[in-house]
């Protein structure tokens, strides 16, 4: 990439980000350090092209995880402290005042998307405006739950007064793909319920944390966030180990939260709110609206090159319009434009070193076996990108038909009974969601009451997708645990948890003193406006 061909307004320097936030402190950082890089190769000071430098990040480990726990263990303090005992309203300002900073770094983050993780412009604003949406949603959700518990029940001579509480300390821990929106759709629910935690950064898109540090420290009390960096494996394993955590949050894959778990040696207290990996089929009927079916299962596999849980990750077209299909498929696929992420095109260099390799080593695989790649760009590969291959026809002797690709590769596979597809989908380790194309109600009715208990969202003539945020999003067997949404998300951070009086005269004048008093933030019927 020749720099002049960069815009002004997207082109970087590097970031020396060399500071830490534990109990309120933005703390520096005198350790090793981590060198950041971009795929997207330019210039160097020496003229060699090569992978672009975006800066360095602490190399933390145990001693700081450790210090981190305590700080949040101790604004926590067993429920004692100031920030779960804190009146509803009083945190909710604190989140109002987060979100007003974090707007001020719109641009800065964004940049920092389409270098660190080559998401394109769009979707790169997308995401952040997205995030923004999710926090403000999620504040006047938590108004409606708490306007819900606003009063008391009387039952059998039990006067009761239920509201929703906190649980304990959180370990956060995001992905890669969406670095910002998916992890502040863990973070930003925890901390709003009345937990405290420990945030990790995904491995790539780190560096685009950094500017939001300081609105982190100057927004909640100390402790209540504390923000590392460094690698998993020195981070979360000895947090893990010290069974303060009562929350572990992580979206990524299931081997990474079993091994995590596993560390906890009170595993029976340990919630867990999890987003995994899932292979999503796309289901073409004989009736589909074969352009419309084909827009979004070009939309659903390859938005993002297929890096998302969300995407479709393999295609059941019956056999009767499958070369139809086919053709139709293979001719978008190849007309796709490939560029750089400010250039806004729909294919962008892959972030991860090693994708462009694996997805050659599916392609050989598959080939083994007989499939063939029928697209005619199919494969073609760069050092930062393996262009999408479509693979036909796929069957189960496959790896790409038992693993997540998370990548730029399309498997179709043809059926003539509709128990095939079904049957793979019973048999996965996976139950996410599906996309379903057909136009006959006789055949979707039954086909819809088989998909809604084998996954938790049927896409009707639509790509898979997580939003809209208000709608659960959630995942069967190794696809999730919890449900996610602005509303779940609340609910799977916190607890019901009540104060319960016998209906005497007595009791009643001292909940109404408690009322009139106010002297306690949990006992209110105060509504929220």
């Amino acid at each position: 990439m020749n720099e002049q061909n960069i815009p002004e307004k997207f082109k970087i320097k590097p970031q020396h980000s060399n500071h830490y936030l534990i109990n309120g402190e933005l703390r520096k950082w005198d350790g090793n350090t981590t060198e950041v890089y971009s795929v997207i190769k330019t210039p160097n000071k020496q003229g060699e092209i090569g992978p672009t430098f975006l800066g360095t990040v602490p190399d933390m480990g145990e001693k700081t995880a450790l210090e981190a726990v305590e700080s949040a263990n101790k604004a926590y303090n067993r429920g004692k402290g100031a920030w779960p005992t804190m009146s509803v309203s009083d945190r909710l300002k604190c989140m109002e005042i987060f979100v007003e900073k974090m707007k001020l770094h719109r641009e800065e983050v964004v940049k920092l998307l389409m270098w660190e993780i080559c998401k394109n412009k769009t979707d790169s604003y997308k995401e952040f405006d997205r995030t923004i949406d999710y926090i403000l949603n999620t504040i006047e959700a938590y108004k409606n739950i708490d306007r819900k518990g606003a009063k008391f029940d009387s039952q059998d001579g039990v006067l009761a007064h239920i509201r929703r509480g906190p649980i304990g300390v959180v370990l956060c821990l995001g992905p890669y793909n969406y670095p910002l929106n998916e992890t502040f759709c863990l973070l930003i629910p925890a901390i709003i319920m009345g937990n405290t935690a420990i945030f990790k950064p995904a491995k790539i898109g780190v560096l685009l944390i950094t500017p939001l540090l300081k609105a982190f420290q100057e927004s909640f009390p100390p402790g209540v966030v504390n923000i590392l960096f460094g690698r998993g494996r020195s981070i979360a394993s000895p947090i893990m180990k010290t069974g303060i955590i009562d929350v572990m949050a992580l979206i990524g894959h299931s081997s990474s939260a079993v091994s995590l778990q596993d560390l906890h040696p009170n595993k029976n207290r340990l919630r867990l709110v999890l987003g995994l990996e899932a292979k999503n089929p796309g289901i073409v009927l004989p009736d589909a609206d074969l352009e419309h079916a084909v827009k979004e299962c070009i939309s659903g596999s390859l938005s993002f090159n297929g890096q998302r849980c969300t995407a479709l990750k393999v295609l059941y077209v019956h056999e009767s319009i499958v070369n139809s299909f086919n053709e139709l498929f293979t001719k978008a696929v190849d007309n796709l434009k490939f560029g750089m992420p400010w250039e806004d095109t729909f294919l962008t260099p892959l972030p991860e070193k090693s994708k462009p390799e694996y997805i050659q080593e599916l392609i050989s695989d598959a080939t083994k076996y007989g499939a063939k790649v029928i697209n005619k760009k199919g494969g073609e590969l760069s050092d930062n990108f393996s262009f999408p291959a479509v693979l036909y026809p796929v069957n189960d002797k496959m790896r790409l038909f038992h693993e997540e690709q998370f990548g730029p590769i399309i498997p179709i596979i043809p059926y003539t009974d509709i128990d095939m597809p079904l049957n793979d989908m019973a048999a996965s380790n996976y139950g996410q969601q599906v996309s379903l194309f057909g136009e006959n109600i006789d055949d979707l009715g039954p086909l819809i009451d088989a998909l809604a208990n084998l996954v938790c969202r049927v896409n009707l003539n639509s790509a898979c997708q997580r939003g809209p945020d208000v709608y659960p999003f959630a995942g069967r067997k190794n696809s999730a645990v919890s449900t996610l949404s602005v509303y779940d998300a609340l609910r799977s951070f916190s607890i019901r948890t009540f104060v319960a009086a016998k209906n005497s005269s007595k009791n009643k004048k001292i909940i109404e003193n408690l009322l009139d008093s106010k002297v306690s933030n949990f006992v209110t019927t105060e509504y929220l406006l």
